[in-house]
Order: structure tokens, then C-alpha cells, then sequence
């Protein structure tokens, strides 16, 4: 397993509760606004069951759309190909909220898109991501771009009334 692997079933295990809870409740916010200025994203993708499961992310801003970059082979990435509903709203970087979320859709970003979400994301990160990404990096895991934009469905019929807790 590789560190960055380790690194991400720690913070897992660190995941703020309120994270959870505010994944199993409808989003309110209207747009993406709410995630300016901040350097963290709760992003709620959903298990096929309806299940949510929140992640805080890094991600970058560029008009009313929010780009994350995520490994191809991560769970969320294939629930968001399953689904593209998802929630977003400002975090912590354990997940604790920092404001309401945002009903959203996501898509992977094709090729010919990529630099543009790239230069979101550098916006919003600079030196600090080119550091990480240079120590992590994907180490022959591709990555991929994902685009969310803010929708004014909401879908809180498939989601459970109790969140779930992680496993220790």
C-alpha cells in the first residue's frame, strides 16, 4: 500500500462526525458560492444503496463550477460515475462543515478540459499542491479531473435518516 493510501485511511479514521451528519441531510445552498475561500470541500457521493459518504477534498473554483482531482481507482470516483448527485459545501480538513452544502452533479472532466481544472485548483493551492503532489504523486495510479456544478434537485428521498459511522 502506498503512503499516500495510508495517508488517506488515516484521515478516514479522523473524519469529523459532523461530517456525516450533514452528508445525510438535503443541501440548502443555492450555488458554489459558499466555497470561496476556503481550502477544503466536503463532497458527499453516494453508495448504491443511497448511502452518503462525505470526503473532505481539495478543489478550485472557476465561475459556478468546483474541479477536484481524485486517483481513477478511488471509491468515490466510482460512485460519481455510477451517480453524478452529489453534495458540496465548505469544510474542515477533517470534514467538520463550514457552511451549508450545495446539491450538485458530477462529471469526470475529459481531456481536452483538464488544463482548466488545473488551473483552478493551482489557484487555489499553489505551492503547497505542487509539494504534495511531488512527494505523493500518483505513482502509476492516473488521475482524473472532477467537475461539479451546483443543481437545484434534491434527491433526499435516497438518503438514510441516521448517518452512518466508519468502522474503526
Amino acid at each position: 500500500m502506498t503512503l499516500a493510501r495510508r495517508l488517506n485511511r488515516f484521515l478516514d479514521r479522523l473524519r469529523a462526525p459532523e461530517a456525516f451528519e450533514a452528508a445525510a441531510r438535503p443541501g440548502s445552498a443555492n450555488d458554489l458560492d459558499g466555497l470561496r475561500g476556503h481550502k477544503y470541500c466536503l463532497l458527499v457521493s453516494f453508495r448504491q444503496s443511497g448511502e452518503p459518504v462525505p470526503t473532505p477534498v481539495w478543489f478550485g473554483l472557476e465561475r459556478d463550477r468546483a474541479y477536484i482531482n481524485t486517483r481513477e481507482r478511488n471509491a468515490k470516483l466510482k460512485r460519481i460515475r455510477r451517480d453524478p448527485h452529489v453534495r458540496v459545501g465548505p469544510c474542515s480538513l477533517r470534514g467538520k462543515p463550514l457552511g451549508p452544502l450545495a446539491e450538485g452533479s458530477a462529471r469526470v472532466v475529459p481531456p481536452a478540459d483538464e488544463e482548466r481544472a488545473e488551473t483552478a485548483l493551482r489557484s487555489n493551492y499553489g505551492l503547497i499542491r505542487r509539494i504534495y503532489y511531488s512527494s505523493f504523486g500518483s505513482r502509476g495510479d492516473p488521475t482524473v479531473y472532477v467537475e461539479v456544478a451546483a443543481t437545484s434537485v434534491s434527491r433526499s428521498s435516497t438518503t438514510p435518516a441516521t448517518p452512518p459511522r466508519p468502522s474503526a
